[in-house]
């Protein structure tokens, strides 16, 4: 966003118009979990993405903040986010290119309407857990009081995590994911890929994702005392 600190608001050649302010409390917020999520190891050899949906003026469309493509995350730099429309296209001139899966984010945001976050990470323990499933197509849960987290409070309440292909083409990965997409379940597996999970809020999101790599470590280290 060079340059723009001294603004007050941003203008689209179309006319969208977002508060600066807004838009650096959004950077802030992905700068705070990048960081957090990036001491934990969730981010090997640039991999992952974050985003937030933005509040603009009535009637606008969306603008998404976005993590910036192949960029290290383990440290920070003025130029690691930037804002894209519905589309998954730059809202603004600029040199940075968004995530190569920002196509994903937008096809979450639009099943999803009340979505405002969504983390992706890549970890052992998620991939490991996808691939043993991947056939069956989903992954369950249930017994666990962590599962709560996910606001399911029911008792013996169980969780199903569909788990889709890792298709080279980001449209059709996209497409997979927007299809098994369920508002019940905040997150969707990405076969020997990763995890995506959102929520309303980024709290919300941050609260989901640990969930599910708690239930996914748990899992695999059940099957390991197992044998």
């Amino acid at each position: 966003m060079g340059g723009a600190n001294n603004l007050t608001r941003l203008e689209h050649p179309e006319r969208i118009r977002v508060e600066m302010e807004k838009v650096e409390g959004a950077f802030e917020e992905l700068r705070k979990i990048k960081e957090l999520f990036a001491r934990r190891g969730w981010f090997p050899a640039t991999s992952g993405n974050l985003s937030v949906r933005m509040d603009v003026q009535e009637g606008e469309p969306d603008l998404i903040a976005i993590t910036a493509s192949g960029k290290d995350k383990t440290v920070h730099t003025p130029e690691d986010f930037l804002l894209v429309d519905r589309e998954g296209k730059p809202a603004f001139p600029t040199r940075l290119k968004p995530s190569a899966e920002t196509l994903v984010h937008t096809a979450i945001y639009q099943k999803i309407k009340d979505c405002r976050a969504i983390f992706h990470i890549h970890t052992v323990h998620n991939n490991l857990i996808s691939e043993q499933c991947g056939d069956a197509g989903y992954v369950s849960f249930s017994g666990h009081e962590i599962i709560k987290a996910l606001n399911i409070w029911e008792e013996g309440a169980v969780i199903r995590v569909p788990i889709v292909p890792n298709h080279a083409s980001i449209p059709d990965l996209a497409q997979a994911v927007r299809e098994v997409t369920d508002p019940r379940v905040p997150a969707v597996l990405i076969r020997n890929h990763g995890i995506y999970a959102w929520g309303d809020s980024i709290f919300a999101a941050k609260r989901h994702l640990e969930a599910f790599e708690f239930l996914f470590e748990y899992q695999v280290k059940l099957q390991l005392l197992n044998q």
